[in-house]
């Protein structure tokens, strides 16, 4: 058998670690930028910020799985960081759950992209209920429960540097967002399209989904996920140069950040700002967490939207 040409072999070898490192394009999918329709698939400005309920976030308490029930196991997901399982209520509902160190994490920060006018599929924690079926004594009871609704159907995933809303205004400042959020695990798979049949609605939503990599430090290529200590440990902003901004941020996919302006930071800040402190503690407390920690984020986070309303005026 003849041996392989070493030259050739390290060639390949450099060649695909070098298509892998490739910094991906940003483009619009589009010639044109988007129709007030189009751009409502991905955002809708709330008439009241202020008025929205972050307790029962964007289902509501009427798609709010029941405490105390027994829900019946009938797929398991052990793919991703966190486990995940497929689990029916008595009443025939079922429900997409998430256990471990996100869960909690992701209800929060949805709460927090519906509150200011990105769409969001319902999301809630359980911290009481019972199990039936295949390997329901392994399963932890505290659980994110995204309920499966006849009127959101995901068809697709949507890519960060190929999508509509490309160069938007209303796309950048979802992309600070994750900064504000240290969301360090952005890529496609977490991005889903939902075909929407509710009257009202835009018929498409594009949707940023399993969020939990966020509320520590970001890092590469792996960050840290609710840690009150790390989140801390970060500012938003490093420095201004151009009116182009540069984010203390650490993980992948740094060019998506490459054209956010002083004024693209400063339009998501005021919408975070409109966020009261009694909305930040419902969405804590929704999500289960303890007093002490929930206030340390929220500090952070809102000292995190200051610093961007400190760049109104032409300020740093």
């Amino acid at each position: 058998m003849s041996r392989p040409n070493v030259t050739v072999v390290v060639f390949s070898l450099l060649l695909g670690l070098t298509a892998a490192c490739a910094t991906p394009k940003m483009r619009s999918t589009l010639d044109r930028r988007p129709t007030a329709a189009e751009m409502a698939q991905l955002w809708v400005k709330p008439a009241s910020i202020a008025a929205r309920d972050l307790f029962w976030g964007a289902g509501g308490q009427k798609h709010a799985p029941k405490e105390g029930a027994t829900y019946k196991v009938k797929a398991f997901d052990e793919t991703g960081m966190s486990g995940g399982w497929d689990l029916e209520d008595p009443d025939g509902r079922e429900y997409s759950v998430k256990v471990g160190i996100e869960a909690q994490v992701e209800v929060v920060v949805s709460r927090l992209l519906w509150a200011v006018g990105y769409h969001q599929p319902p999301t809630y924690i359980l911290t009481k209920y019972d199990l039936s079926g295949e390997k329901a004594n392994e399963m932890p009871v505290t659980g994110r429960f995204r309920p499966k609704l006849d009127d959101l159907d995901n068809v697709a995933d949507w890519s960060w540097h190929e999508n509509p809303f490309v160069g938007t205004r209303e796309f950048k400042g979802l992309i600070v967002l994750q900064v504000m959020l240290n969301n360090w695990d952005i890529k496609t798979q977490q991005n889903k399209i939902y075909e929407v049949k509710r009257p009202g609605e835009p018929g498409r939503w594009y949707v940023v989904r399993d969020l939990g990599a966020a509320f520590g430090k970001t890092a590469w290529p792996v960050g840290t996920k609710n840690n009150p200590d790390d989140f801390e440990s970060q500012q938003l902003i490093k420095r201004i140069v151009n009116r182009r901004v540069e984010f203390d941020y650490d993980a992948r996919h740094t060019e998506l950040f490459e054209d956010i302006t002083v004024d693209d930071v400063v339009w998501i800040s005021e919408l975070m700002n409109q966020i009261t402190p009694k909305q930040y503690a419902d969405a804590f407390r929704a999500a289960a967490y303890p007093d002490d920690m929930a206030e340390r984020f929220i500090s952070k986070l809102r000292a995190k939207v200051q610093e961007g309303l400190n760049l109104r005026g032409g300020r740093r």
